[in-house]
């Protein structure tokens, strides 16, 4: 790596360093925290079978994005740090650095040599520090629009050594037919034998002839013959030695590095592909490539455009086999609208905004969908006079690169030389510059003859200007003018390539070949802003050129790379977490950027700032089903039930598909008293169809939850059987993702309840095996086997092992407890239920329990702590006045018993079980 290309990658590195330390934000959480392909419990070979989020590419509600390389980077991430995200964001740095580097490479062989100094290094810092970028690299997500521009330029490096190898091959046997082939000597015999063996053409010739022949090219490459009687008789004098194979060899080497950079350019095509999508495109640019930089075309040429179209009709008849997903309307609207001139005139107007977003990339958000850009309704929009001018200049300037090209290639056609001109180029053919491989024996380059060392270590003293390890390299001099390749030397080349790497890229997400599933990415835009980085390059290296303007230049660079960086820095802070994101694309996607900031508001207990952004979010936008939903999350969380019920009833109305509004409705009915409509709402919920929905895994889980809660409300009403058919029915339809166990166990649970001990064991099992750490599964299991007499001590252990599983929850405790206590193990029991108690101090219920278990065990100091803290938790409540009183009475402080009593008389007057205490501590106090 050479000082420019180091220096742009560690620029790179420098300027999102602030990324480290970033979180998941985003999409990231879907297509990294939710994705089961990361996990190791999922087959490798999931990751062929399965879209970029981790849902099967047969499922109706498959994406259609085929990335499984990606997803392969971030399984890997996975298994070296699990979901620490620095891991993942340093990955993302590292490629953008690398591709940085890449892109140098690929500038010297695009523009002109005449710019191959600023050009590169000009083009190398705009990629570096374009602020377009921060979307691809500080979101994970952007991995795979990394990774496909890496893998498209290293394909695209490989094209050009395989036109290399291939165009050497190809001029060093047009140059043999040329010099030797139109060179006929019309005399036959000794003289002119002689004459040829003393003119300084014969050691060219000979060595020419040796190694052209020897490749056995007339049968790979077309005849190639040297129609000379001297020559051919000078070669048959000579003595072939033993190393003459080796100059075989070389020759097929260079052969298989031609074809073998054709093959890993195609693979390399391939894996881009596989990252996204658009990296097929490179097939397109490498052919374009191929021809804008060759004066005159050849049969070899061709076979690698027609091989190289052929891959590129392969990979994406392969890649049209993965159905087409249908998208909401709030991705990408203008694909739904009911006009086609709507559409039209939008679609044709967004790849102006697109560019527009590379040359001043300003006002940046995280999402462009909804309606951040206004749809186009009408010929009369001035937006569409912005299109025409941009697609006229565009057109213009193709057209006259072309237009050059062509001029330049028709006056640079010359006549066939005659033979004094054919004489006169081998002259200057025989000052060519000798190369092909080392010594076979001393292994150091070679002049014409071996080597001084090589003489003297090996006793090789022979001089003969027949030496068959050294082969002719022809300069492109000695090659005739309608045979002779060049690097790209002209600004029309460089402008044609540099829009190639702009548009073709970007072609699959202009919405005019099919619909997409958003209306701008900014992270799409990582590999077309290279075409820019290369026009910009350019522009700037000419005017580099020219001596007046290079004050202007340094400024206008210096200022434009201070811009860009601050912008990258400054626009990095806000990938740093969901919350600045969210409130950065305010200005731009109101109802989105509320929507999503009032859910990450939520998580974070900031109920009213949620509730805020959440209202302001449907102000903007009414009919956001999942703003609703969110909203009505949280006011359920405040009671707030009545408005927690529209709130659901509008997700619905304006979503019927979103299972988990039914679900939640469900329960904020039950919670209301309105169990018979809650019964209603979660059969429908239960028997919704899941066809076509993005997150088909939320939705089959919502409707085994809508059982659940169905189940649950049948159970706590007592039709226990209805109860069991609504578990079963939930075990029937469990999804692959979805844990059993709980269902077992409630299953389980349900059947001890009717009595069926036997099948309750059983689910019981089920769900131990299902997760033989499942906690509650250990409990119920344990409180079915205390009803044997003869389980008794199973029982315990089982107990036990769930405390073991679970020292921190208070209900191992209390459960553990109430088995102790049905034992009349009543001391035990104490020590659980206070450690359930302590556990969950804020639990009225514990509490009462705990002070329950240490009167049974003569605690009664203690018995008299916990049931203060029950009457301070609910100071309403009577029941608890009336046993504080009583624990008081027992420790013989009869005003306090009587101050307590009073209290419960107050809050329930005429409670017979407090008169009855009461007027029992008067007796005792008289």
């Amino acid at each position: 790596m050479d000082h420019v290309s180091l220096a742009c990658c560690l620029l790179a590195f420098l300027l999102y360093y602030n990324t480290l330390d970033a979180d998941f934000v985003y999409d990231d959480r879907r297509a990294i925290l939710t994705n089961p392909d990361l996990l190791p419990s999922t087959p490798w070979t999931r990751l062929l079978e399965d879209d970029f989020w981790g849902t099967p590419l047969t499922d109706s509600g498959s994406h259609g994005s085929y990335r499984p390389l990606c997803v392969l980077t971030f399984r890997l991430n996975y298994l070296l740090g699990g979901f620490q995200p620095w891991g993942y964001h340093l990955v993302n740095v590292l490629l953008h650095c690398l591709a940085t580097a890449l892109l140098v490479k690929v500038a010297r062989h695009i523009l002109p040599r005449s710019r191959s100094s600023m050009g590169p290094a000009v083009v190398g810092l705009l990629f570096a520090t374009h602020p377009i970028h921060t979307e691809a690299v500080a979101g994970v997500v952007g991995r795979a629009d990394l990774a496909a521009c890496n893998f498209y330029l290293l394909s695209f490096l490989t094209y050009i050594a395989h036109i290399k190898y291939r165009d050497s091959l190809c001029c060093l046997s047009n140059t043999s037919t040329q010099l030797c082939g139109d060179e006929h000597v019309e005399t036959n015999g000794d003289n002119k034998i002689k004459q040829f063996h003393g003119s300084k053409y014969h050691r060219f010739v000979v060595n020419l002839q040796k190694n052209v022949t020897n490749c056995n090219w007339p049968r790979k490459f077309g005849r190639v013959t040297v129609h000379s009687e001297t020559v051919v008789t000078a070669v048959r004098k000579n003595k072939v030695s033993p190393e003459e194979s080796f100059d075989e060899f070389c020759c097929w080497k260079r052969m298989g590095k031609q074809w073998g950079c054709l093959v890993v350019s195609v693979l390399l095509a391939l894996a881009a592909m596989l990252s996204k999508e658009t990296g097929v495109t490179v097939l397109g640019v490498s052919i374009l490539f191929d021809f804008l930089t060759t004066t005159s075309t050849h049969k070899r040429q061709w076979r690698s455009a027609v091989l190289l179209s052929s891959a590129a009709v392969v990979l994406l008849l392969l890649r049209l086999q993965v159905r087409t997903p249908q998208f909401s309307t709030a991705d990408n609207p203008t694909a739904r609208a009911p006009h086609l001139l709507t559409r039209l005139l939008t679609f044709v107007y967004l790849p102006v905004f697109n560019f527009g977003l590379l040359l001043y990339p300003n006002s940046l958000s995280f999402d462009w969908g909804m309606d951040a850009i206004p749809r186009i309704t009408s010929l009369r929009d001035p937006r569409n006079c912005v299109s025409i001018l941009f697609y006229l200049t565009l057109g213009l300037i193709t057209r006259h690169c072309v237009k050059k090209l062509y001029d330049k290639q028709t006056s640079s056609t010359v006549k066939p030389k005659g033979r004094r001109e054919n004489a006169s180029a081998l002259v200057i053919a025989s000052d060519a510059k000798t190369w092909i491989c080392s010594c076979p024996v001393c292994h150091q380059s070679l002049s014409e003859l071996h080597s001084a060392s090589c003489r003297t270590s090996n006793n090789n003293n022979s001089t003969s200007m027949y030496s068959t390890c050294v082969c002719i390299r022809v300069p492109s001099r000695a090659l005739p003018k309608n045979r002779r390749r060049r690097k790209p030397q002209g600004n029309s080349v460089a402008i044609l390539l540099g829009l190639a790497f702009l548009a073709l890229p970007f072609l699959p997400a202009t919405n005019l070949l099919f619909y997409v599933g958003f209306v701008v990415a900014e992270r799409v835009l990582y590999l077309p802003s290279a075409g820019l980085c290369l026009l910009l390059g350019l522009g700037i290296a000419k005017l580099w050129d020219n001596r007046k303007y290079r004050c202007c230049v340094v400024v206008g660079l210096v200022m434009l790379s201070v811009c860009f960086t601050v912008k990258t820095v400054l626009r990095n802070r806000d990938w740093v977490n969901e919350e600045a994101l969210y409130r950065s694309a305010i200005p731009i996607n109101p109802p989105k950027a509320y929507g999503n900031l009032g859910s990450v508001l939520s998580t974070q207990g900031r109920v009213a700032e949620a509730e805020q952004a959440f209202r302001r979010a449907l102000l903007h936008r009414p009919n956001m089903a999942d703003v609703h939903y969110n909203l009505g999350v949280l006011l359920q969380g405040k009671h707030q039930l009545d408005e927690a019920i529209q709130s659901y009833q509008r997700a619905i109305h304006f979503r019927p598909s979103l299972a988990l509004a039914y679900v939640n409705l469900g329960t904020a009915l039950i919670a209301a008293g309105r169990c018979q409509e809650a019964v209603s709402v979660l059969r429908q919920g239960s028997r919704l169809d899941g066809t076509g929905l993005r997150d088909r895994r939320e939705h089959e889980s919502a409707r085994v939850s809508a059982l659940l809660q169905l189940g649950g409300l049948y159970s706590d009403q007592g039709r226990l059987q209805r109860a069991l058919a609504a578990y079963r029915e939930a075990a029937h339809s469990l999804p692959k993702h979805y844990p059993p166990q709980s269902v077992f166990n409630l299953l389980g649970e349900t059947l001890a309840r009717l009595q069926q001990d036997e099948e309750a064991e059983r689910w019981y099992q089920a769900a131990l095996n299902a997760q033989p750490d499942h906690v509650p599964a250990h409990i119920t299991y344990g409180k079915l086997l205390a009803k044997n007499v003869s389980r008794v001590a199973e029982a315990e252990q089982w107990f036990r092992r769930a405390q073991r599983l679970a020292p921190e929850d208070a209900s191992v405790y209390h459960h553990y407890g109430e088995f102790l206590a049905s034992r009349a193990r009543h001391k035990e029991a104490a020590t659980m239920y206070e450690k359930a108690a302590e556990l969950r101090p804020r639990d009225y219920e514990l509490a009462v329990a705990a002070a329950t278990a240490m009167r049974q065990a003569g605690r009664q100091h203690d018995a008299e702590r916990w049931y203060r803290q029950a009457v301070s938790l609910k100071p309403q409540d009577a029941r608890g006045h009336t046993n504080l009183g009583a624990i008081l009475h027992l420790n013989g402080k009869y005003t306090e018993a009587a101050a307590s009593y009073r209290e419960a008389l107050r809050l329930q007057p005429g409670d017979i079980t407090t008169l009855t205490n009461l007027h029992k501590l008067h007796s005792v106090m008289t």
